[in-house]
């Protein structure tokens, strides 16, 4: 009925068409039921390099890696494009149903009978020594599967230790990534430039020679800040050993000294960024790795920040590059963030490389991102080291931008997870006047929407965990739903810590161990009392 990508956990897209032409993915059960599953969905190496030989034949850029073409094809437009990709998938948990098997491997019996793909190549052990031996010997098998491997994923089998285990703010703690050592290479370092960030965070980026690598090839490496190139003291000329960081972000891991040309110079951290502006000055201020543009302004400051505010993870103008707001500023028609709302499709088309078409489904991508989550208008408005996981947390205890520059420093930084190196940053930015007059510029053309995280904190139900048992009139995934939607946790075993036992018709052995325990057993009736209150 619907498919969604995880998104940032709250928020995701909805990919149903498109998922139904994964023909792993049933499109009919063979059994009346309601149920949520989750899982991923991947493309085999040879359908990989399949589209890429097609890419190369047609002048086009390939993609880097099958993660990518995935997650490409999946938002494809047309679904009959996405058909063509020939995606696959593996489920691998029932997130939401009626009634859930005890343990991990009955879920998979069970998903299994309903038509879903899981991976086959899963087993259930008690000894650690098990787990190594397998793991020692997917390394050498991993290159035979049909899809690439960078690891084995360890679960708590039983379900009901699994609920106890529960959740961080990012993982399941009954779960762990069991990763593989990552692939190396060998290559020259032909040259170190700098990337100047949307903060003015000067960032050292080695060029290489290309060289394969995990499935692609790789030319460039980040080397982070002036510190790590001192520690591995890299140079240019110098032959190094790169491997990619969780299979995907190239970096350099030593220098081969033996290797180096013999009129090799240390290399000196440079005293000017060209890219900063206004002379080029930088500086690095006590306590912090990362050298910073003096300047706050600069072109390619503002074009990155621009490009940010557009990008997917704030206003989200779908189709928007940088190097169309690089061509919108070159042209005085964009300078700030208000400014994409003031774009005429006469500016637009005045512009070389752009036609009726284009300029309005620009103008329609800008249109649509008129309403903004407050949490991504946070993170959009570039506040030095203002991430999307703390935007989440201060849009969680402020509704306003007014509401977070009105909090004192100190009831900022007593959010957990804000910390004062942040909340310094915010009060700062609250009083810098040329980021206020961006703001307010900007607030005549958007409409903020809440964090749904916010909007039931104050839930009576907030924090309660609630266990079902027995025959409600609604279905059982959609009560959980609805609970959680109200602040509450819904656990499918009974404990100590439950507070509420929502019992139906014929609720089973459940209503005798909550009465064992003292839990609290409440009726529908009891539940909607509480959630319209």
């Amino acid at each position: 009925m619907r498919a969604a990508t995880r998104g940032d956990g709250i928020y995701g897209e909805d990919v149903t068409e498109n998922a139904k032409t994964i023909k792993s993915i049933p499109l009919v059960l063979p059994e009346k039921l309601t149920l949520t599953v989750e899982g991923e969905v991947y493309m085999n190496k040879y359908q990989f390099e399949k589209l890429n030989k097609e890419k190369e034949e047609k002048g086009e850029e390939s993609y880097a890696n099958p993660r990518n073409a995935a997650s490409g094809a999946l938002r494809q437009l047309d679904p009959k494009e996405t058909a063509r990709r020939n995606l696959d998938s593996f489920i691998y948990e029932l997130a939401l149903a009626d009634s859930i098997p005890d343990t991990q491997c009955e879920e998979l019996e069970y998903l299994t009978r309903l038509g879903f793909k899981v991976n086959k190549e899963h087993f259930k052990t008690g000894s650690l020594e098990k787990i190594i031996q397998a793991w020692e010997s997917w390394q050498k098998k991993r290159d035979d599967l049909p899809y690439l491997l960078d690891g084995l994923v360890l679960k708590v089998n039983r379900r009901d230790l699994q609920e106890i285990l529960g959740y961080t703010s990012k993982a399941p703690r009954y779960a762990v990534a069991f990763k593989f050592p990552e692939e190396e290479a060998v290559t020259i370092v032909k040259r170190i430039v700098f990337q100047v960030g949307r903060t003015g965070v000067i960032t050292p980026v080695a060029e290489l020679e290309p060289v394969k690598l995990a499935g692609t090839i790789v030319s460039r490496a980040t080397l982070h800040n002036e510190d790590e190139i001192k520690r591995l003291d890299v140079r240019e000329g110098d032959t190094v050993v790169i491997k990619k960081a969780g299979d995907i972000i190239p970096d350099i891991v030593r220098v081969i000294k033996e290797l180096r040309p013999k009129n090799s110079k240390k290399f000196v951290w440079p005293k000017r960024i060209p890219e900063c502006g206004d002379g080029g000055e930088i500086e690095r201020k006590e306590g912090e790795v990362a050298w910073r543009c003096k300047n706050k302004n600069s072109f390619t400051q503002r074009l990155k920040k621009l490009s940010y505010f557009a990008s997917k993870s704030a206003a989200d103008m779908e189709g928007i590059s940088e190097k169309i707001i690089k061509k919108f500023m070159q042209a005085g028609l964009v300078n700030s963030y208000a400014d994409f709302y003031k774009l005429q499709k006469g500016d637009i088309m005045e512009l070389e490389g752009f036609k009726e078409k284009s300029a309005e489904n620009i103008l329609h991508a800008i249109d649509k991102a008129r309403k903004i989550r407050f949490d991504k208008l946070l993170v959009g408005l570039s506040i030095t080291h203002l991430g999307q996981e703390a935007a989440k947390l201060l849009a969680l205890r402020f509704k306003s931008v007014d509401e977070l520059c009105d909090a004192t420093q100190e009831q900022i930084e007593s959010i957990k997870g804000v910390g004062p190196t942040l909340a310094e940053s915010i009060k700062k930015w609250c009083k810098d006047e040329t980021s206020q007059k961006d703001l307010q510029d900007l607030l005549k053309y958007i409409e903020i929407e809440p964090y749904a995280g916010a909007q039931n904190q104050n839930s009576e139900l907030t924090g309660k965990t609630f266990v079902i048992t027995g025959t409600l009139s609604i279905p059982r995934a959609e009560m959980k739903y609805i609970l959680e939607k109200a602040g509450a946790h819904v656990s499918s075993s009974l404990s100590k810590n439950t507070d509420f036992l929502l019992a139906g018709e014929n609720p089973g052995s459940k209503l005798k161990k909550a009465q064992d325990l003292g839990i609290k057993i409440i009726d529908e009736k009891e539940v909607f009392a509480m959630l319209s209150s």
